[in-house]
C-alpha cells in the first residue's frame, strides 16, 4: 500500500494524543490548574491534529461528515463517533481539572475508556481487511492500542509503566513483522483463484490490463525492497523502543533525557507505521501480475 504521509501522521499522532488523554482521564498525573492545562493542550493538539491530517488524504474532505452516519457497518464511522465522544467527555473533565481544580472521576474514567476505544476502532479499519493479509491479524489492534497506551504513559510521565511497556511493544512489533511476511502467500489468494481458472492449469497474463498507471497501482501496489525493509525495521525498533528504554532507565522524568526519549519514540513509531503501509500487499495486485 502507498504510505501516504497524511495517514501515517494521523495514526501516529492521534494514537499518542488519545493515549495521553486516557492517562489524564484516570488522574495520571494528578494535577490541576495551569499544569493540567499544559498536558491537556498537548494531548488535544496531538489527537485533533492527527485527525485533521487524515482529511488531506480524502478526495473531497467536506464529505467526511457523511462518515458519521455509517457507524452500524463501518469501522471508519465508528472511529469518528468514538473520537468526537472521547474529545467531548475529556473536554468536560479538563474543565474540572483546570478551572475548578477537581477531578471528576467517573467522567474521566469514561473519557479514558472512549479514548482507548477510539484507537481500537482505528486499528480495526485495517485489521478487518481480508484483502490485505498482512493487516488481517490480531497483532494489528494489539500493536495500535499498546503503542497508544505506553506512548501516552511516556508523555504523562509514567516512567516505570512506559519503560516496561516499550519492551512489550517491541516484542509485539517483532512478532507482527515476522508472522506477517508469509501471510499473503499462505492466504491462498493467487491469480488462479482470482480468475477461477486454476482448474485448467497455471494462469499467466497475456497483456497488462492497460498501458498506463492508475489509482489502484498507485495506492494498492506499492513495492519496497526486502533489504530496505530490514534496515528500516532495525531502525524503527532502535528509535521506538531501545533508545527510549535506555533514557527512561537513566531517569528521564524531565529535562533533555525526557525530550530525547519522546522524540526518538515518535520518529521510531513513524518509521514503523511507514513500513506498516509500505509492506502491506493488497490482493488487487494479482490482477496486474504484481503479487503471488
Amino acid at each position: 500500500m502507498h504510505p501516504a504521509p497524511s495517514v501515517i501522521l494521523f495514526s501516529v499522532l492521534s494514537g499518542l494524543g488519545f493515549g495521553m488523554l486516557a492517562w489524564l482521564g484516570i488522574g495520571k498525573p494528578p494535577m490541576t490548574g495551569m499544569f493540567a492545562f499544559v498536558f491537556f493542550f498537548i494531548a488535544y493538539a496531538l489527537a485533533v491534529g492527527g485527525l485533521l491530517s487524515a482529511t488531506f488524504h480524502l478526495g473531497n474532505p467536506k464529505n467526511s461528515l457523511k462518515a458519521f452516519s455509517q457507524w452500524r457497518t463501518s469501522w471508519l464511522s465508528r472511529e469518528g463517533c468514538c473520537a468526537v465522544a472521547a474529545l467531548m467527555i475529556m473536554g468536560i473533565y479538563a474543565i474540572g481539572a483546570i478551572f475548578f481544580e477537581t477531578h471528576w472521576v467517573i467522567i474521566g474514567g469514561i473519557g479514558a475508556i472512549l479514548s482507548i476505544v477510539t484507537v481500537f476502532t482505528t486499528s480495526m479499519i485495517y485489521a478487518q481487511l481480508k484483502t490485505v493479509p498482512r493487516w488481517n491479524h490480531w497483532t494489528t489492534p494489539v500493536l495500535f492500542v499498546s503503542l497508544s497506551v505506553f506512548g501516552g504513559a511516556l508523555m504523562t510521565g509514567q516512567v516505570t509503566v512506559a519503560m516496561y511497556g516499550f519492551v512489550v511493544v517491541g516484542l509485539i512489533q517483532v512478532i507482527a513483522w515476522f508472522t506477517s511476511d508469509n501471510r499473503f502467500a499462505n492466504s491462498g489468494s493467487t491469480i488462479e483463484t482470482a480468475t477461477g481458472l486454476g482448474n485448467i492449469g497455471k494462469v499467466r497474463m497475456f497483456e497488462p490490463p492497460h498501458t498506463g498507471t492508475n489509482y489502484l497501482l498507485k495506492e494498492m501496489v506499492y513495492v519496497i525492497g526486502r533489504k530496505h525493509a530490514a534496515k528500516l525495521r532495525l531502525l524503527a525498533i532502535i528509535l521506538m523502543v531501545v533508545i527510549p528504554v535506555l533514557m527512561l532507565g537513566m531517569g528521564a522524568q524531565h529535562g533533555m533525557k525526557a525530550i530525547v526519549a519522546v522524540l526518538s519514540h515518535l520518529v521510531g513509531v513513524i518509521a514503523s507505521r511507514w513500513l506498516f503501509f509500505a509492506e502491506a500487499e493488497h490482493v488487487v495486485g494479482l490482477y496486474y501480475g504484481k503479487r503471488g
